[in-house]
């Protein structure tokens, strides 16, 4: 799993939202989005003939 527990916890108290808790399916949820936006940008990278991802891959 790439996305850490413990750092969505900080991130939702920096944002001065008043959501506290996280449900059980959020993380695998939030996992799969960013392995998929890793994916699209290692694509984006190999289009435009690059073996180095950037953030404008992004």
């Amino acid at each position: 799993m790439l996305v850490v527990r413990t750092q969505i916890k900080e991130i939702m108290k920096e944002s001065g939202f008043n959501v506290e808790n996280i449900s059980n399916d959020f993380l695998p949820k939030l996992d799969e989005k960013v392995k998929q936006l890793i994916v699209d940008s290692l694509q984006r990278a190999k289009e435009n003939g690059r073996r180095t991802v950037m953030g404008k891959d992004v």
